[in-house]
C-alpha cells in the first residue's frame, strides 16, 4: 500500500454506549468522553419547534451532498453504522441555521446535521435553542484528513490522530498542514493530502431530518 493508512470507522453517532465502550473503541475511532448524551424519547413543546425548524431549512438549503459542497463543507468520513456520510465546514459555533456539519446517505440525500458549542476549559452542556441540556453530547478534539492515492485513484476517509499527539509531533491545531503528514510518514506527498481540519472539543447535537428510526430526531 503506498500510503502508511489507517482506515477506521466513525462511530461518533452510537450515543448509548458505556463508559467502558467507549474505552475499548479508543483505539479503532475517535471516540468521545464520557460526556454522553444523557437522555432520549419524547421531545418537549420547544424542542419540536426547534426541530422542525432545522428539517425545513436543511432541506431546503441542503438536499443532496452536492449542495453542501457548495456551502464549503467537505466529506471526510465513510458510511458510519447508521449510513450516515458526514460532511463538515470548519466552523464550529453554530446557531439554528449554521450547523457545523451535515451528514448524509450513501445516495447523497440530507439525512441531518450536527450542532456545536466549543468547549475548549470544560463548559458545561449547552442550554440553548429550547434543547435539554441532556441531549448534546462531547467530541474530543482530533485532527481529520483526508487522503488520495494518484496511482490507485482511492479517496481514503476516516482518517484523524488526536489533538495531543498531533501537538507533540509538531503539528499546529490553528493551521493543520499536510507537511505534518508527510513528516509522520502517513502520506508520501502533501499533493495526496485532500482536506486537513481540526476538530475541536465541543458540544455535539445531532437532529435528524430522516430519522433512521421513527421516535429519534435527535442522535
Amino acid at each position: 500500500m503506498r500510503f502508511a493508512v489507517i482506515e477506521t470507522h466513525r462511530m461518533f453517532r452510537n450515543a448509548m454506549l458505556s463508559i467502558v465502550a467507549v474505552a475499548a473503541l479508543a483505539l479503532t475511532a475517535p471516540a468521545r468522553a464520557d460526556e454522553t448524551a444523557t437522555c432520549n424519547g419524547a421531545l418537549s413543546a420547544s424542542e419540536t419547534a426547534f426541530v422542525q425548524g432545522v428539517q425545513r431549512d436543511l432541506t431546503m438549503r441542503f438536499p443532496h451532498a452536492s449542495d453542501a459542497m457548495k456551502a464549503g463543507y467537505v466529506r471526510y468520513t465513510n458510511p458510519d453504522d447508521t449510513g450516515a456520510i458526514s460532511y463538515a465546514n470548519d466552523h464550529w459555533t453554530s446557531d439554528p441555521t449554521h450547523p457545523s456539519q451535515l451528514f448524509y446517505d450513501v445516495n447523497g440525500n440530507l439525512l441531518g446535521g450536527d450542532f456545536s458549542v466549543p468547549r475548549p476549559n470544560g463548559e458545561p452542556r449547552p442550554q440553548v435553542w429550547g434543547v435539554n441540556p441532556c441531549r448534546w453530547f462531547e467530541f474530543n478534539g482530533h485532527v481529520h484528513f483526508v487522503l488520495h492515492d494518484p496511482s490507485t485513484g482511492k479517496t481514503y476517509y476516516d482518517q484523524w490522530i488526536w489533538n495531543n499527539d498531533w501537538v507533540s509531533d509538531g503539528g499546529s491545531l490553528s493551521n493543520p498542514s499536510p507537511d505534518t503528514l508527510v513528516k509522520l510518514g502517513r502520506v508520501p506527498s502533501t499533493n495526496d493530502v485532500v482536506a486537513i481540519f481540526e476538530l475541536p472539543t465541543i458540544w455535539d447535537l445531532i437532529v435528524w431530518v430522516k430519522p433512521h428510526s421513527p421516535n429519534q430526531l435527535f442522535w
